[in-house]
């Protein structure tokens, strides 16, 4: 399985541990990171995302970012266009696009707290989408057919 990792500059105190821990989670899963892809804030990602959802190396990708709280609703507007693109992104290309973003309303203490977490999960969630939608394509059979891999998904 090949994943593409896009991870933004911004926040790099965060976000540079939480491309270390989706790196070692991905190793740890036996997949291999084709690309790290690095945008300069979490609004950028979407253009990256849709390069990268175009090449046949790339099976799924994984957003690495944090989108921390200042003194306006910056946090929320970057935080919800960025997702609802990715979203996008993923439907059209029929690829999962995971969302490693953390925020918004995050302090900055909140975002170092989830550095670990949140990639893993991210990461946990593109490979058990490839394998899942895998599966949905070798299904020829006319029964109820059940696709969970739960206990994967830790």
């Amino acid at each position: 399985m090949r994943l593409a990792i896009v991870v933004s500059e911004f926040n790099s105190e965060v976000t540079s541990r939480m491309l270390e821990n989706a790196k070692r989670h991905i190793v740890k899963i036996g997949a291999k990171a084709s690309y790290i892809f690095y945008v300069p804030g979490v609004y950028d990602m979407p253009l990256a995302v849709e390069r990268l959802l175009k090449k046949r190396t790339v099976d799924a990708i994984v957003t690495i970012g944090a989108v921390i709280k200042g003194d306006t609703r910056h946090d929320d507007i970057v935080a919800e266009n960025a997702a609802r693109l990715i979203a996008d992104l993923s439907l059209k290309h029929g690829k999962p696009v995971a969302l490693g973003i953390t925020g918004p309303g995050m302090t900055d203490e909140q975002a170092g707290a989830r550095a670990e977490e949140v990639p893993v999960r991210a990461v946990n969630a593109a490979a058990n989408m490839v394998l899942r939608l895998g599966k949905l394509e070798r299904t020829v059979n006319k029964e109820t057919v059940v696709i969970d891999d739960t206990a994967d998904n830790n």
